[in-house]
């Protein structure tokens, strides 16, 4: 099964290897997530399933969410994301997709969020270098000139300047499995994921 499932960061520590080694994890919780949906070529045009994650009461929902998965007598869920798949592939709706489908040394991609760390200067947000801190100068961390005079008369697109950092989608391929918990639905990745706890991510089979 190659679809995708919801998780959430929990934190990063590090484990020790047989060698005596340290390695960098990070610690997700990912499902068990539920089919709410499928959709094939037939009626929407495209084949993919709608997945589930993370239980919600029927008061936090709208009337409109809410009878989405009263349609399918499902309970709801805070966070819905759509797959595509195959048509040959076969799912049922209200079937629980969990850690089953993963392996330990399997390599996976993860997406996620990032860190927003709000309206950023360009030292910080490009690694620009800052200006003379002595001699009378007063340019420590200002921008300087950001374009041309006469010709052409205008800043051009896309110019390096401050402005808003992070909280952006970023997606990390090639991840190591380390360990698997299928019982509390626990995944130890080797390496940092986007995010900081309680994040949202998506880890999907890397091709």
């Amino acid at each position: 099964m190659g679809i995708s499932l919801l998780g959430s960061k929990i934190g990063m520590t590090q484990i020790f290897d047989d060698s005596g080694n340290v390695i960098p994890v990070t610690i997700l919780k990912v499902g068990p997530c539920i089919i709410t949906q499928i959709k094939t070529e037939a009626k929407e045009g495209y084949n993919a399933v709608q997945i589930g994650y993370c239980n919600i009461s029927n008061k936090s929902l709208p009337q409109p969410q809410l009878g989405h998965f009263q349609k399918s007598n499902i309970q709801p869920f805070k966070y819905l994301k759509e797959f595509r798949i195959n048509e040959n592939e076969a799912f049922e709706i209200g079937q629980v997709l969990n850690l089953d489908s993963f392996a330990l040394g399997q390599l996976v991609n993860i997406q996620g969020k990032t860190i927003g760390k709000g309206f950023s200067g360009l030292q910080k947000r490009h690694n620009f270098t800052i200006g003379p801190m002595t001699h009378g100068s007063k340019n420590h961390r200002a921008p300087g000139s950001i374009g041309m005079g006469t010709t052409p008369g205008r800043v051009l697109p896309g110019k390096k300047m401050s402005g808003q950092l992070g909280n952006t989608f970023r997606t990390v391929k090639k991840l190591q499995i380390v360990q698997i918990d299928l019982e509390e639905n626990i995944l130890v990745i080797k390496g940092s994921v986007p995010g900081k706890h309680g994040n949202l991510l998506v880890v999907s089979p890397s091709k």
